[in-house]
């Protein structure tokens, strides 16, 4: 088989028009799944994630049924000289690949719970909400984030910050196993015993960028019930509430994860009709310890201030999507995000006048800060992602691209934004919360030089051809 030269940054180009049809091919005799390429029927479907900013033009597409074909189009890929890139759910895509081959792991989406052990074993392609369905009944949950959508291990690869992260940790602390095809195509079992450096950059920095993970073991939490949701405020008050919640917040039990939040909700069918259109101040979290207990910390806000709408409420883990109320739609976005070990009033003033509202701007969708320290701060030390979990507070910020056409004035605000905030913050950057070429750019922002340093010797010794270039590890 003939592939194209190397490009001159050490990375392969296209496979060429003439041996295109013959590779895929040999590639579709290999597996079990499909396989596309360029202009086949499917091609798109297979290539389009959740965040349709991100536009994959890959070479060869492959649909994998089971972890032996991962295997044997990772082998394909190094035959070829071909670059790899991952996608499952696409929330987190990062740059997108043009040439190459995409492993699409959607069909890898099976989940079994072991309710004695408190353990889950998940493919590479499920989501949050299939962990969910299956722990729920014995009284169990994962360390899922904001939207049961998103597909479990690439946002576990990432770090993993959720609603119960201040008690628990991250996502990537509950981790017991890794099944990885590594970069030439060997699958293996990573464990901190069989594989402690491996294992140890998985855990926070390894979505994409060390292999292909086709299926994880996680540990699960005894949490069945919360006390959750939504307090809406008017978004004229924004700055008052999140200098109130900078104070409250880092006082309350680690039971307690919390934020504070700019809200723009569109004019559409899927918001609730007293939300729709409108703009809101919300403070929101998750409580996972006695019920009565939650209430009554949440009743502080209520006695301050009475809110237009309040949506806490005792609920089942399994309704945690009405925490956050991301949207289950494809669309296309761009989030970005900061941390600071302080909110002063000069940042919160510059985060609720570019998330607020305001004539002839580009509006962000969402402005959150969420508290974070507890056990999300304590394993920092060991973790490679240490930077990334070290704040107080966590900023995301969300701008939906309805147009093509106003990309890059989306893109300049966020930038703006960023830029003005620069005096507050630590420099850090948590990955998940990160989207396009600008995830790969701030990579190194994520881990202190020391495991900076770590990650490039593992990157160096398990993919020295830097075929998996994602760019999560620079």
């Amino acid at each position: 088989m003939t592939a194209t030269p190397a490009s001159p940054t050490g990375g392969p180009e296209n496979l060429t028009v003439r041996t295109r049809s013959s590779v895929l091919a040999q590639l579709r005799a290999r597996i079990a799944g499909e396989v596309f390429g360029p202009g086949d029927p499917g091609y798109r479907e297979a290539c389009a994630g959740f965040n349709r900013m991100v536009t994959h033009r890959p070479a060869v597409v492959a649909l994998p049924e089971n972890p032996f074909d991962v295997v044997e189009a990772v082998r394909f890929a190094a035959e070829e000289g071909l670059r790899v890139t991952v996608q499952a759910t696409g929330h987190g895509t990062g740059v997108p690949i043009d040439g190459g081959l995409l492993v699409n792991t959607s069909r890898l989406d099976g989940v079994t719970v072991d309710p004695i052990a408190r353990t889950a074993r998940i493919s590479a392609g499920a989501t949050w909400k299939t962990v969910l369905t299956a722990a729920a009944p014995f009284g169990l949950a994962p360390l899922m984030g904001s939207s049961s959508g998103v597909g479990a291990v690439g946002y576990t690869l990432g770090g993993g910050f959720g609603w119960l992260g201040r008690r628990f940790g991250l996502a990537s602390d509950a981790v017991r196993s890794f099944d990885l095809v590594t970069p030439d195509g060997t699958p293996r079992r990573i464990t901190d015993s069989s594989s402690p450096e491996l294992f140890w950059a998985l855990r926070g920095a390894g979505a994409g960028s060390l292999g292909v993970v086709t299926a994880m073991e996680i540990g699960l939490v005894e949490v069945s019930t919360v006390y959750a949701g939504n307090l809406f405020y008017p978004v004229d008050d924004a700055e008052e509430i999140f200098a109130r919640f900078r104070d409250w917040a880092p006082t309350r039990p680690e039971e307690l994860t919390s934020a504070v939040a700019i809200l723009n909700l569109p004019p559409t069918d899927d918001v609730p009709e007293p939300l729709r259109g409108g703009s809101f101040a919300v403070v929101r979290g998750c409580w996972s310890g006695d019920v009565d207990a939650g209430r009554r910390l949440v009743d502080e806000w209520r006695e301050w201030r009475t809110p237009l709408i309040d949506m806490w409420d005792e609920r089942p883990f399994t309704d945690a999507d009405a925490i956050s109320m991301d949207p289950v739609e494809p669309m296309p976005h761009l989030v970005t995000t900061e941390w600071f070990e302080d909110l002063p009033d000069d940042a919160i003033d510059v985060i609720a006048r570019r998330v607020r509202p305001a004539a002839g701007s580009a509006p962000l969708v969402v402005g959150e800060i969420r508290h974070a320290g507890g056990a999300v701060a304590r394993a920092a030390a060991t973790a490679a992602n240490d930077r990334a979990r070290s704040g107080e507070f966590l900023l995301e910020l969300i701008a939906a691209v309805p147009d093509p056409q106003v990309a890059l004035a989306v893109e300049s605000a966020l930038r703006v934004t960023r830029q003005e905030l620069a005096p507050f913050v630590t420099g850090a950057a948590y990955l998940n919360l990160v989207s396009g070429p600008e995830r790969a750019a701030r990579a190194y922002a994520a881990f202190g030089a020391e495991n900076r340093r770590r990650l490039a010797g593992i990157k160096a010794a398990v993919d020295p051809s830097r075929r998996f270039s994602r760019g999560d590890i620079v």
